[in-house]
């Protein structure tokens, strides 16, 4: 059966037509399902740094310890930690400050007589990038490290392979010190 020429035409003039008017519609749908996705985007990013500035607003500024003798402490931090001194800014008896560097500091505080319950989980940590040299100190110094399960003048190892120990100052308060430092050094 012969479909007569100018049939044949009509037919696919409109089956054209029709396909065009589909394309049309598909074209606008992903017009607006891109104009949505865009849009999502930009609010994910918005609220992403919205975020990231809330949760950036702090940065560390000092540790503060509750302290017997003032004094003793002090030495302590300056001969066995190395830290120096720096301007008490409060000018109150009893309080010293010691520089990390950095503008990270550390307040002796003598001026408060409640005891102070301490564990080892309670604790600051420092970093050296000298850390056989540090425990070398402390054992010329007297001082008693011991790793995390308390064995003492022993080093633990970390998975991570980073070498820590903790020792305690004349207050009880623990200081961890690890060798990180030293694996930032060599990364770099």
């Amino acid at each position: 059966m012969d479909i007569p020429k100018h049939k044949h035409m009509e037919f696919r003039g409109f089956r054209d037509a029709k396909l065009e008017s589909i394309l049309d519609i598909k074209n606008s749908n992903k017009s607006i399902l891109m104009k949505k996705i865009t849009i999502f985007l930009i609010a994910i990013s918005f609220f992403g740094m919205l975020q990231a500035q809330e949760t950036n607003t702090f940065t560390f500024n000092h540790i503060a310890l509750s302290v017997k003798d003032v004094g003793e402490s002090a030495q302590f931090y300056k001969d066995i930690i190395g830290l120096q001194e720096i301007t008490n800014r409060t000018k109150m008896e009893g309080i010293r400050w010691f520089s990390f560097g950095e503008g990270k500091e550390l307040h002796l505080v003598s001026i408060l007589k409640e005891p102070v319950t301490i564990n080892k989980a309670v604790h600051f940590a420092l970093t050296t990038s000298h850390f056989d040299d540090f425990i070398k100190t402390l054992e010329a110094k007297n001082v008693t490290y011991s790793d995390w399960p308390g064995t003492p003048n022993k080093i633990s190892l970390r998975a991570d392979g980073i070498n820590q120990i903790y020792f305690q100052d004349p207050d009880g308060y623990w200081i961890e010190v690890n060798s990180i430092g030293s694996k930032t050094l060599k990364q770099h």
